[in-house]
């Protein structure tokens, strides 16, 4: 745990930067838009779809000369600085403002959803120079912040929300507060003094990455500019692997017909629909073995998942890989080793993973939840099911298993799709884009 030194600075990190940072159409033009990015925390060890997605477009944003870093709290991590695939992460001392915060509670707060506070961090962004433009990853009081430095600095910011802000299931949220239920919570005033409800309202933009998110962002926040900007996939990456080396270091024998889920071992995520179905799938197919990849972000579920294994004596068909980091080759070769892709996601606000086994030619089957009917097509890149109902997984999955035509159309139709619409040099030049305009919109308004 990370304390800050002083949580009644705000005053002093204010005085200390009160100019705007004002350029010429040219100079942004001749520099690209230099912004940056800043998500709640950004660890390898704890990856998902939200550290993908700030990652990659960061990494397309440079390439495209438009310069982007990474600043986020210490959460999960002692290094303060490093570089991931040539993009600059800066770490900064953070706290949460609550009296009887357990270490246990803390832990599952630094893993999903903890509110925290960061002046380092906001001192950081008021500091630092030669930024056009802020972008948020989470709201609350970390969005506070990127709005108190946007708006002392004289410069836009936006908030991209990854899902569980407006569409966000009563257990999940019930879930997450679950670490404070027995606490005293002292910083309501700092939240207020940072603007935290006013986040979204004075965001030069909000973008959401799933369509519920967006349909029900746009009804909340009328006159609001509200942008739909899916997530990405480096196509070219998981376009190859190796398989043989993936079951190999896993110990899956080759015959075994792998059913894959890359995801956290979470509620969520909801992988115990997938133990549910594996009888079903081993009584037609008694060589299938299923692998779940994914960082435990609840303890409990892990508990709930591997006690149902137990139960239903499926020790020898199940594998459970802890997180592989994104850049781990053994995670390419799980896409490569699978026969199927399953996601039975309760709640998906998009579904990151999906465009990961499309671009590995896999064929796939998620839930009909959240963001995924958005941007997928039944019976034509995928095969949609009932995520409450295991019979309606296993049905789909055997569907797929016992039916190469439709696999191989799900995986190229998939394929396809991920290379045209989604790869991130795509998604990274609508976001520079956004920025441009943005800054010309700024710029006329002055």
């Amino acid at each position: 745990m990370h304390n800050e030194p002083s949580v009644c600075s705000l005053t002093a990190t204010q005085n200390r930067q009160s100019a705007t940072d004002n350029r010429t159409a040219d100079a942004v033009t001749a520099h690209g838009v230099r912004s940056i990015q800043i998500p709640r925390r950004f660890v390898a060890g704890e990856w998902g779809g939200t550290e993908t997605t700030i990652l990659q477009s960061s990494r397309a944003l440079n390439a495209s000369g438009h310069p982007a870093r990474i600043f986020t709290s210490l959460a999960l991590s002692d290094t303060r600085r490093e570089s991931l695939h040539d993009v600059e992460v800066r770490r900064f001392p953070y706290c949460y403002p609550f009296l009887g915060l357990s270490r246990e509670a803390r832990a599952e707060m630094d893993k999903k959803g903890g509110n925290l506070v960061s002046w380092s961090l906001l001192g950081a962004l008021l500091r630092e120079p030669g930024i056009d433009l802020l972008h948020a990853h989470s709201g609350k009081r970390l969005g506070g912040i990127v709005r108190t430095a946007a708006r002392l600095r004289g410069i836009p910011y936006v908030i991209t929300l990854h899902g569980g802000y407006f569409d966000i299931p009563t257990g999940q949220m019930q879930q997450m507060l679950a670490p404070i239920r027995k606490t005293l919570e002292w910083g309501k005033p700092l939240g207020a003094l940072l603007g935290s409800r006013r986040v979204l309202q004075d965001a030069a933009a909000v973008l959401c990455v799933g369509d519920n998110e967006y349909q029900a962002a746009r009804a909340a926040l009328p006159g609001q500019r509200v942008e739909l900007l899916a997530n990405g996939v480096d196509s070219e990456y998981f376009a190859s692997g190796d398989g043989a080396n993936f079951r190999h270091h896993y110990g899956i024998p080759a015959q075994r017909r792998i059913i894959l889920c890359v995801s956290r071992i979470d509620y969520q995520k909801n992988q115990l629909a997938l133990i549910e179905t594996l009888p079903s799938i081993l009584h037609q197919h008694p060589d299938t073995q299923l692998v779940l990849i994914g960082p435990v972000t609840i303890d409990a579920y892990q508990r709930q998942v591997l006690q149902r294994i137990e139960q239903l004596g499926l020790r020898n068909h199940v594998s459970l890989v802890p997180g592989l980091t994104a850049d781990d080759p053994l995670l390419r070769g799980a896409y490569h080793a699978a026969e199927v892709f399953c996601l039975p996601s309760l709640h998906e606000p998009f579904g990151i993973v999906v465009l990961e086994a499309w671009a590995a030619g896999l064929p796939v089957i998620a839930a009909r939840v959240g963001g995924i009917p958005s941007f997928t097509q039944h019976g034509e890149n995928i095969m949609h099911a009932d995520p409450h109902h295991w019979e309606s997984l296993a049905q789909q999955l055997l569907n797929v298993m016992d039916n190469p035509q439709l696999a191989t159309r799900l995986a190229n139709n998939g394929r396809t799709t991920a290379r045209r619409d989604y790869d991130w040099s795509v998604i990274s030049q609508q976001l520079a884009t956004l920025y441009q305009e943005l800054l010309s919109d700024r710029r006329a308004a002055q």
